[in-house]
């Protein structure tokens, strides 16, 4: 299954043949660490970042609100990305905010952490990506930070760029692929 989106359809398998001799920088592809536990397997749109360490308020306050942010080519659901600090310790996303992720009209969440709640998140129609479940929660602290170059293992992502990922694998650039 597959987000709506209004950019042209992709694999990031043909992306990573396009660009593999892109040594710039600006094509970038995440580790294959990530398992799928959303009800959608291929999803992109642009970033949105964020950083939290064992603590899921930035989490929650963001799939509360809406997934869909304004592009040159009109409103587009965005893909949230978090800097969870790859901790295994906790999970940064449940149940409930897969649920509202979806309801919100995210395309996909993508965590350097963990996940709970594996089977309802197997229900909602979003895209997640995240290292491992977990069945702890977090702490509410209300601390992290939003909107800023975040680090997931390794690799640079930056809010605004456009993440796509499918059953191949995550990538990264800049710009939208053009229809």
């Amino acid at each position: 299954m597959t987000s709506p989106s209004t950019t042209a359809p992709f694999a990031t398998c043909d992306l990573c043949d396009a660009h593999k001799n892109d040594s710039s920088g600006r094509f970038r592809v995440l580790p294959p660490v990530f398992r799928p536990f959303g009800g959608v397997s291929r999803f992109c749109g642009p970033v949105v970042t964020l950083k939290c360490f064992e603590d899921n308020s930035l989490v929650k306050a963001a799939v509360d609100g809406s997934g869909l942010v304004e592009t040159p080519a009109g409103r587009v659901p965005a893909v949230l990305v978090v800097d969870g600090g790859a901790s295994l310790r906790r999970a940064l996303l449940g149940g409930n905010l897969g649920a509202a992720a979806a309801r919100n009209g995210w395309a996909g969440v993508v965590i350097d952490g963990c996940v709970r709640d594996v089977a309802e998140l197997a229900q909602c129609q979003v895209g997640i990506r995240a290292l491992a479940a977990m069945p702890l929660p977090t702490e509410k602290r209300n601390e992290g930070q939003r909107g800023l170059a975040v680090q997931i293992q390794g690799v640079w992502v930056y809010p605004g760029d456009w993440l796509y990922a499918d059953e191949d694998g995550i990538v990264v650039m800049p710009a939208p692929l053009q229809a």
